[in-house]
C-alpha cells in the first residue's frame, strides 16, 4: 500500500507542476473514485449504506 500511495503522490504531482489546478483536481478526485471502487468491489467497503431504500407504509 506504501508503493500505491507513493504513486499516486507522484501522479498528484506531475498533474499538478505540468497541467496545473484542473489537472491536479481531476487526478485527485479520479483516484479517489477508483480507490471507492476498488474497496466496495474486494467487500472491504460496504455501500449498501448509502442507498437505503425507504421502507412503504402500509394502506
Amino acid at each position: 500500500m506504501p508503493i500505491l500511495g507513493l504513486a499516486f503522490g507522484i501522479a498528484l504531482g506531475f498533474a499538478g507542476a505540468f497541467g496545473g489546478w484542473s489537472a491536479f483536481v481531476i487526478v485527485l478526485v479520479l483516484g479517489l473514485v477508483g480507490y471507492v471502487t476498488g474497496r466496495a468491489l474486494t467487500g472491504e467497503l460496504d455501500l449498501s449504506k448509502l442507498f437505503v431504500t425507504r421502507e412503504r407504509r402500509p394502506q
